[in-house]
């Protein structure tokens, strides 16, 4: 299938593990010059050369802190002028981790709500103008299943993705009629490097091994396994095409079929 984006610009954030780097890999083999960005230069840096190898695209490292105001602006600047502009957003960086409310201090709250929430914010509203004015974008955010879905063991990480869910939708809504497309995934029980730390979180908690508390949600996932960046890559990548125009200020579900309720 082909996805009618070969030669467009993709900033992805957080990719340089999991998800980012899969979906940075998935569209630079359709043929997207892709800016990744993480906070880590050398990983980064040895992401950005790796997955340049592997697919023979054009993919540059831009390192920056993404719960960081000054650094999304040099960010966006640097990876458009590298690329020559942005014409799909990927934002990707931000973690929340577990824990009750008793568990999770102010500090706690307010650095993942610079990190996720408003970081996803300020990327959106830094690269929208040019996709207004060109009358052509792709923004997807990747959100998290925690936000339709209430557990006192992850309730930060709930209360901001249901935010995002929120924000997605009236963002899409509003940006729709110039022509960019704005759509969130909502992926749940992916085996990354993230997962790994937050089995160790809950493990903590719950008194269980990560092992056992892994068995317990493979068991209630209908397709019988946890899910790997590259489901959520092609899907990302499906979102960008122009395959996709009539997806607009929606919410997909990546769960293997989990989700309990009909949203």
């Amino acid at each position: 299938m082909d996805l009618g984006i070969s030669g467009r610009r993709a900033l992805v954030t957080g990719g340089s593990l999991g998800i980012g780097r899969a979906t940075a890999a998935e569209l630079a083999a359709e043929g997207v010059d892709v800016a990744i960005v993480a906070r880590d230069r050398d990983r980064l840096d040895a992401a950005a050369q790796e997955l340049s190898s592997n697919t023979g695209g054009r993919i540059v490292a831009v390192p920056g802190d993404m719960g960081n105001a000054d650094d999304i602006a040099r960010v966006v600047d640097e990876a458009a002028a590298a690329l020559g502009g942005i014409d799909i957003l990927v934002n990707n960086a931000g973690s929340s981790p577990a824990g009750r409310i008793e568990d999770l201090d102010d500090a706690t709250w307010m650095a993942a709500f610079e990190l996720k929430f408003m970081g996803y914010m300020r990327l959106s509203r830094a690269v929208l103008p040019a996709m207004r004015a060109q009358k052509w974008g792709r923004i997807v955010n990747i959100i998290g299943g925690g936000g339709h879905s209430p557990r006192p063991g992850y309730i930060l990480g709930g209360a901001y993705n249901a935010a995002l869910i929120n924000f997605t939708r009236a963002l899409g809504k509003s940006a729709a009629p110039d022509g960019v497309l704005v759509n969130g995934i909502n992926p749940s029980s992916i085996d990354t490097p993230r997962w790994a730390t937050l089995m160790e979180q809950r493990s903590k908690f719950e008194g269980r091994t990560p092992a056992e508390i892994n068995a317990g949600i493979e068991a209630n996932i209908p397709v019988g396994r946890l899910g790997t960046s590259e489901d959520i890559a092609g899907l990302v990548a499906f979102l960008c095409s122009e395959r996709a125009e009539f997806l607009a200020a929606i919410n997909i579900n990546a769960d293997g079929g989990a989700a309990a309720g009909l949203l």
